[in-house]
């Protein structure tokens, strides 16, 4: 099944990339690699999975935000592609989660994008990956996914 049909199929749409908060790319293919440049929870141009897990947000509201994140690395590497067929693996995904002193379930968290791509993507879609507690990302936001992907 084509990944354009898969998407449908999961009734997810993949946004126009976000405009960089600051001095970057959202994505950028160099050979065979694309790289994704950190995405947060933001849709329709609002964040919306702010403040930090195991204080403000539920592991649940993480998992959700971790899959906007993911969504947002989708249009971002669509920005460097003719198609999503043109994925060859999902590399690695990292992810940083804005989380208290004694919130240790950050893997949890990051497992709402790992499960998606893996959805989208079936067996491309297995992926490395890290799961990292941060202090403080921009905008408040819950967390931070950023992806490496191998095209053909």
């Amino acid at each position: 099944m084509k990944v354009e049909e898969r998407l449908k199929e999961l009734g997810i749409a993949v946004p126009e990339a976000a405009r960089p908060l600051a001095a970057y790319v959202p994505a950028l293919k160099s050979g065979e690699f694309v790289y994704i440049s950190g995405q947060l929870p933001i849709k329709e141009g609002e964040l919306v999975y702010a403040g930090k897990l195991g204080r403000d947000l539920s592991l649940e509201e993480g998992r959700k935000a971790a899959e906007i994140c993911l969504i947002n690395c989708l249009a971002a590497l669509k920005s460097c592609l003719d198609s999503f067929d043109d994925i060859d693996q999902i590399v690695k995904i990292t992810g940083y989660v804005q989380s208290t002193d004694d919130f240790y379930e950050q893997p949890q968290v990051l497992n709402g994008a790992s499960e998606l791509v893996e959805k989208i993507f079936g067996e491309r879609g297995k992926h490395t990956r890290a799961a990292v507690g941060v202090n403080a990302l921009p905008l408040n936001a819950a967390c931070e996914v950023e992806m490496i992907v191998k095209v053909k």
